[in-house]
């Protein structure tokens, strides 16, 4: 892997992450409190966990979005993949509005179901343009899948 534009693959990551850092606004107010007593399924992972594995899955968000980034706006397909990219980083940041936030799980069920769409769209997308791209998304759609389980087992229990 080649990086050609310093500046644009750290813009990249850093949009990833601040979409991150949105989305932990909400976490942050409901974490110690709704979410201390709410049901969960025993294989809910640690509090602890989920702060690293974010942070790295925002990264890997950041540099594949500028593997595609990097091969010009003039390219109808890249500008097509970043939209779709655009879409799912909005539906993964609303996820945590809706569950810590609104404190839904049945709304964040329905954003976890659309992002999970959106991710398998993107990682298509991003197959086509760069392969590479594609494989740094695998760990957050295997991610999000878990997630989408913890978040149905979540709902049925509460």
């Amino acid at each position: 892997m080649e990086i050609k534009n310093v500046t644009k693959l750290i813009f990249a990551i850093a949009v990833c992450q601040s979409a991150g850092a949105i989305g932990s606004i909400f976490t942050q107010t409901s974490v110690s409190t709704w979410y201390t007593v709410i049901q969960k399924p025993g294989f809910t992972p640690p509090n602890w966990i989920f702060a690293p594995v974010w942070i790295t899955l925002f990264l890997l968000m950041g540099i594949s979005s500028y593997l595609i980034w990097d091969k010009g706006l003039k390219n109808k397909n890249v500008r097509i993949s970043l939209r779709i990219f655009i879409i799912q980083l909005i539906l993964n940041t609303l996820w945590s509005f809706f569950f810590f936030g609104l404190k839904s799980p049945f709304y964040a069920f329905i954003d976890i179901i659309l992002l999970w769409i959106a991710i398998i769209l993107v990682i298509m997308s991003f197959f086509k343009l760069s392969k590479i791209a594609g494989i740094l998304l695998l760990p957050y759609i295997l991610w999000v899948s878990f997630a989408g389980i913890l978040n149905f087992f979540i709902l049925r229990l509460n």
